[in-house]
C-alpha cells in the first residue's frame, strides 16, 4: 500500500537527517489524513490507495501552478523549494502512462462504448477515469479524448 511507502520514507528521512523529504512527506501525510476525514461522511469510500494517488495528484498539480507563478514573480528561490516537493510527492505516485499508452485506452475505450462523436465525450472520460486514473493526468487525458472525438 502506499500510504506504508509514505510512512517508511518518514522514517528513513528522518533517520537520515533529510529536512526536505522530511517536510515534503508531513505534508503529504497530512493531505491524506483531511482527504480521510472527507471520504468518512462519503457513503462508499473509495480505495486506499486511489484515495491517495488522487490526493498526490492533487498536491503535484498545486504545486506546478505554483512554480508557474513564482517563476513569473521573479521568485527562483521559490520555485525551486516547490520543485523539490514535487520531486518528493512523484516518488509515491504509480508510473504514469505515455502518451501514446494514453491514446490507445482512448481508442480502446471509444471503440468498446461505441463514441462517435463529441457527445460522448463524458461517457469516455468516466470509463478512463474508472480504469485509468491513477495512471493518468485527467487534465491532459481530456485533450487527448476531445482530439480522439473531433477527428
Amino acid at each position: 500500500m502506499i500510504r506504508d511507502t509514505i510512512k517508511a520514507a518518514q522514517i528513513a528521512a528522518m533517520k537520515a537527517g533529510d529536512k526536505d523529504t522530511r517536510n515534503a512527506v508531513s505534508l503529504i501525510q497530512a493531505a491524506v489524513k483531511n482527504r480521510d476525514i472527507e471520504a468518512r461522511t462519503q457513503s462508499a469510500a473509495p480505495d486506499d490507495d486511489a484515495l491517495v494517488v488522487e490526493v498526490l495528484q492533487k498536491m503535484v498539480k498545486q504545486r506546478r501552478e505554483s512554480i508557474e507563478m513564482f517563476r513569473k514573480g521573479g521568485r527562483e528561490e521559490l520555485a525551486q523549494a516547490e520543485e523539490k516537493e514535487v520531486a518528493v510527492i512523484e516518488r509515491f505516485l504509480p508510473t504514469q502512462m505515455t502518451e501514446s499508452e494514453t491514446r490507445a485506452a482512448i481508442e480502446t475505450i471509444k471503440a468498446e462504448l461505441g463514441a462517435a462523436g463529441m457527445k460522448d465525450m463524458g461517457r469516455v472520460m468516466a470509463e478512463l477515469k474508472a480504469r485509468h486514473a491513477s495512471e493518468l493526468d485527467m487534465s491532459k487525458a481530456s485533450g487527448l479524448v476531445k482530439a480522439a472525438l473531433a477527428g
